[in-house]
């Protein structure tokens, strides 16, 4: 009866521990994602002041940057792959020199980005 018991009672306490880990798993997902979010945001605002600075060596580090960090991102899948053909639509202008093309994309993928928060 005694065993009974103490398998009663681990079996209960894994059960728990399982559901708590979880749910905290699942609140560290989403606060991950907005921070994700923000991360990548802050990148394209860097590279656009970049390109219209014309520095294209910078702004080619920081939408690097921002395509790494875009990949933690979870939340509407359509906007995510708009605003990331976005940034690379930037990143190829940037890379032939057009500042006014380059421009415009990031801009629509900032809009894009600020959209899912």
């Amino acid at each position: 009866m005694n065993i009974i018991k103490k398998t009663a009672l681990t079996i209960l306490m894994a059960i728990s521990l399982g559901a708590t880990g979880s749910i905290a798993f699942a609140a560290e997902g989403a606060n991950s994602s907005a921070a994700s979010i923000n991360e990548t945001i802050a990148y394209v605002e860097k590279a656009l002041v970049e390109v219209n600075k014309s520095d294209f060596s910078a702004a080619h580090l920081y939408l690097k940057s921002a395509r790494a960090s875009s990949e933690q991102i979870s939340g509407d899948e359509a906007i995510v792959k708009q605003a990331n053909a976005s940034v690379i639509q930037g990143q190829i202008q940037s890379k032939h020199g057009n500042v006014k093309k380059s421009s415009d994309e990031l801009k629509k993928a900032l809009t894009l980005y600020k959209s899912l928060l």
